[in-house]
């Protein structure tokens, strides 16, 4: 476990954006990280897991933990459920099809989205009508000082639309160390309502689809649609789907007949970000190697040396051009750095 300085993040985002972390270390025990966060407790630090929800605007002037515990079990299991715990640094794909190895549902709605196990309940990842509240149990904590542990539950964890204390009342607060899902063994969910899910199934002639069907499907809506963070620096989806008052809603469909929508409540409406881009003319747009995606326009890419600044001045000419034509405000979902 050596400390190195002036390291290059560059590797360690999906961005794919050179920055710097003044100090670096990686854990993979949690006798190490509790050992870092002890030796190091007055030192800023700043903790990283998969790099895949995050836009680095400049260098990290802090120790830099980059959380690589690894680790999956059953910790308990019924006739119908079992409960399986995964530690921090698992790549959530991979824990997907490891899940649907064994036959264990519940997930497979969200196989492709990238990033780390311990990252899912911060953001409450979701896809295709399933998010990570759906089968959360429970997640084990750290504190920054490495001083005391702490599990919380679901009902802990306050979770929204890509919200969760961890992001609210106590960010910067915990570090998670695992999480535990319950997943069905059998009499599975299948959640296939989505019109891409559907449309995927139709086309191959699957009328009863199985836990691993709808995963294949989604991946394929995926890669069709979302660039590989290998071949092109990204983030997966960049800005949240804005949730805007039912009667602000009217008035803007009134202008504009075609908007795309969803009932949230019957207070609520939520507009799919991509579609109001993409009417706003910028899927595809380009200023230098930042650009908004040519198949998704909820995506910002790097197209090889752009930098932090860069994607965000993007961020920002997207969310005022869609204000200008919609009055509506979209918010960025990556955290930006």
């Amino acid at each position: 476990m050596t400390i190195e300085t002036h390291f290059s993040l560059k590797n360690y985002n999906t961005f794919g954006i050179e920055a710097f972390a003044q100090k670096f270390v990686e854990v993979q025990t949690l006798d190490e990280l509790q050992s870092v966060l002890q030796q190091h407790v007055n030192e800023p630090k700043f903790i990283l897991g998969g790099g895949s929800n995050m836009l680095l605007t400049r260098n990290i002037e802090a120790l830099v933990i980059h959380v690589n515990l690894k680790g999956k079990k059953v910790v308990k299991e019924n006739d119908d459920h079992v409960w399986v715990e995964a530690m921090a640094g698992e790549n959530w794909h991979e824990f997907v099809l490891w899940t649907l190895a064994h036959n264990y549902g519940g997930l497979e709605n969200m196989s492709l989205i990238p990033g780390n196990v311990g990252t899912t309940p911060v953001q409450n990842i979701g896809a295709y009508g399933a998010e990570i509240k759906d089968t959360f149990v429970s997640c084990e904590t750290i504190t920054l000082d490495g001083q005391s542990m702490r599990t919380f539950d679901l009902e802990d964890c306050h979770f929204g639309y890509r919200e969760s204390i961890f992001k609210q009342e106590a960010k910067g607060m915990f570090i998670i160390t695992s999480v535990v899902f319950c997943l069905t063994k059998r009499n599975h969910c299948i959640n296939s309502n989505y019109g891409d899910i559907q449309a995927e199934l139709t086309k191959n002639n699957i009328v009863i689809p199985s836990i691993k069907d709808i995963s294949n499907a989604v991946i394929t809506i995926r890669q069709r649609k979302l660039p590989d963070p290998k071949e092109l620096g990204n983030s997966g989806s960049f800005f949240k789907n804005p949730v805007i008052p039912r009667s602000h809603f009217e008035t803007i469909q009134a202008q504009f007949p075609d908007i795309k929508f969803y009932d949230v409540s019957p207070t609520e409406v939520k507009v799919p970000a991509g579609w109001l881009i993409e009417q706003a003319g910028l899927k595809g747009y380009r200023e230098g190697d930042a650009g908004v995606h040519k198949n998704q326009a909820l995506v910002l890419v790097n197209y090889g040396n752009a930098t932090g600044q860069d994607i965000l001045k993007l961020s920002q000419k997207v969310q005022q051009t869609v204000w200008d034509k919609y009055g509506i405000a979209i918010e960025a979902e990556v955290n930006i750095i």
